[in-house]
């Protein structure tokens, strides 16, 4: 599993104090979105060749961590 807290950051005031990529205005709400959509890994990475694949799959890993933490504090 990827390490996410190393490529998730939250900074205030960009992008609405929503978690980001290294930094970059891309959201992990993006990634899902474009993942959800259909997207593969493949197409958003020639879409924003900025991206690597430990990029989605710690985008992915921080979502699953953040519904775990909300199904924890729902019991």
């Amino acid at each position: 599993m990827v390490d996410y807290k190393q490529i998730i950051a939250i900074e205030p005031g960009k992008r609405g104090s929503k978690p980001c990529i290294r930094g970059m205005r891309i959201m992990v709400s993006d990634i899902l979105g474009w993942l959800a959509s259909g997207m593969t890994f493949q197409d958003i990475i020639a879409d924003f060749d900025e991206l690597t694949e430990e990029d989605i799959y710690a985008a992915l890993s921080f979502a699953a961590d953040r519904e775990n933490r909300i199904l924890q504090l729902a019991v």
